[in-house]
């Protein structure tokens, strides 16, 4: 009887590994992502862009080395498109980190890391981007550009973000939660009532990022939903749950939003309105902050 159960136990484990190794042979990039560190893509050569791009203009961003949210980033580059014409920006749209170097970056006026993850950018890069904002670039980053993919680079984790990711509900993953607007000023929230009810994949971070220099625009109720992660680990920050703010560094506007895990996020009217203000405020087309000249309105040609 014992030989039996043995047999059939290593039967069983045997299948069990059998499995595990064709869910990593048929899922190979999702396995590196999520379990191996991230893929490990760099760019060197950059893609062709447009001869001329009206000012000012924005840079979409939306490469990932580490978890992709496949439907999330079309919808958001479909919205930022629709946006850019709608309000007559230049854009340009890609998932090629070679366009971070400084003369391409000279072409732009704000940069949007549209739910970029993981280490996307090789030193040369990271130094561009960092010159770029520092010296008067603007930068809406989205959801999981503020996730724990980005650790391992400081200047950006604490100076752009400023607050590290310890994870999102799960079971339910997406909840419907009050957010508490208490910036009315700034632009990408001034068109907000008092609250906003809605639904997404909600972020919690180590600490409050709220301090001198720091606008918190917008925090979360967590009595309006369960702040509960794998395990029943217990996300709570308590009272002050920040979960839109924006800052400057050098001379340049930074913003950061958690919102936009799901494709539907990005057709809701007050968060399309949100990322406008947003994207209009890092251009220094609307409010206020950071030491630099705002951006003409022409066409450049390279």
């Amino acid at each position: 009887m014992i030989r039996k159960i043995a047999r059939a136990a290593l039967i069983l484990f045997i299948a069990l590994l059998a499995l595990i190794g064709l869910f990593a042979a048929y899922h190979w990039d999702t396995v590196q992502r999520l379990f191996l560190g991230g893929l490990k893509v760099y760019e060197t050569t950059p893609p062709a862009l447009p001869t001329d791009i009206r000012r000012p203009a924005i840079l979409v961003f939306s490469k990932t080395n580490g978890f992709r949210h496949d439907e999330a980033i079309p919808a958001a580059n479909a919205m930022f498109a629709a946006l850019a014409k709608e309000k007559n920006w230049g854009i340009f749209q890609t998932e090629n980190a070679a366009t971070f170097r400084p003369d391409i970056l000279a072409r732009f006026d704000a940069v949007v890391f549209n739910n970029v993850s993981g280490d996307v950018f090789t030193p040369e890069q990271r130094a561009a981007f960092q010159a770029f904002v520092e010296n008067g670039g603007g930068y809406v980053g989205l959801h999981a550009a503020g996730d724990d993919s980005h650790k391992a680079w400081g200047w950006y984790q604490d100076k752009v973000i400023g607050a590290h990711f310890i994870g999102h509900p799960l079971f339910p993953q997406f909840q419907k939660a009050l957010m508490r607007i208490e910036d009315h000023k700034h632009p990408a929230t001034a068109q907000l009532g008092a609250t906003w009810a809605r639904t997404d994949e909600w972020y919690s971070f180590d600490r409050s990022p709220r301090q001198p220099g720091i606008s918190i625009l917008a925090t979360l109720d967590e009595a309006s939903y369960s702040p509960k992660g794998l395990f029943e680990k217990d996300l709570s920050m308590g009272k002050d749950h920040p979960i839109i703010w924006s800052r400057c560094i050098g001379k340049g506007r930074v913003l950061y939003s958690a919102l936009g895990h799901t494709a539907e996020s990005f057709a809701e009217p007050q968060h399309r309105q949100l990322l406008a203000g947003a994207v209009a405020w890092s251009l220094r087309l609307e409010g206020e902050g950071c030491d630099a000249p705002a951006p003409a309105t022409k066409k450049t040609a390279q």
